[in-house]
């Protein structure tokens, strides 16, 4: 066999089997703790959007100087009101959880 042929023919597989495969990307949002309603909605509709391309999210809730106090309060709501409303189209992969002054939570698609 020829070995120029079936080098060939080794990269066309290659080049075969990476069209087919999909590229999981991790978008991330990231929020405050007093963020207002409607910003809340406006990012929520683009956690929808990054979901329906089939891209993890990473939700963020940043504290800065003494907001640290609300985490476990307003943080959590917060946190756990996005995970409600996102119910229908994701699946909450990590609960949130205090990393340093922030509070992190996964979610992917369904």
């Amino acid at each position: 066999m020829n070995y120029d042929k079936f080098r060939y023919e080794q990269k066309k597989k290659q080049q075969e089997a990476k069209k087919k495969q999909t590229v999981v990307e991790t978008k991330e949002i990231k929020f405050r703790p007093k963020t207002e309603e409607h910003d809340m909605n406006f990012k929520i509709k683009n956690i929808k959007k990054f979901l329906a391309a089939k891209n993890k999210v990473k939700i963020t809730m940043r504290f800065r100087g003494r907001e640290i106090v609300y985490a476990q309060t307003l943080g959590l709501e917060a946190m756990n009101s996005i995970a409600e409303a996102l119910q229908e189209d994701a699946i909450l992969l990590q609960p949130p959880k205090m990393e340093g002054r922030q509070l992190v939570m996964f979610v992917g698609p369904k």
